[in-house]
């Protein structure tokens, strides 16, 4: 296995989040592990220690699982999630920005134009 696979973005993930992303349990990826099925390292993250998996290899154990149709339903179902999120937070944005333009126009209204002649 690359080296540099555990460094590359999006290449690895948390077991909590393959046990979210693929509908897993943790069980499942211990088992795989001591298979010798996963690789994993150790990290640490504010002073918490969890597994980094090998995306590729956490993708390749669910497929030989559960099939490739179940892995791309989980894919599916976690874009969608993200896809959700992210028109959330914009439709969030847009209220603001409506609030916002609503306050410059009635501020507009209520001053009056400057003079020409002064």
């Amino acid at each position: 296995m690359n080296s540099n696979i555990w460094n590359e973005k999006g290449a690895t993930l948390s077991v909590n989040n393959a046990v979210k992303e693929y509908s897993i349990t943790e069980v499942e990826i211990i088992d795989a592990i001591k298979a010798g099925k996963l690789q994993y390292k150790l990290n640490y993250a504010h002073g918490n220690s969890y597994y980094k998996l090998v995306r590729s290899e956490v993708e390749r154990f669910v497929i030989s699982k559960y099939g490739e149709s179940y892995l791309k339903k989980q894919k599916q179902r976690v874009e969608k999630e993200i896809i959700n999120n992210e028109l959330r937070k914009l439709r969030k944005q847009i209220k603001l920005l409506e609030k916002r333009k609503i306050e410059l126009e009635t501020e507009e209204k209520s001053t009056p134009p400057p003079s020409r002649w002064a």
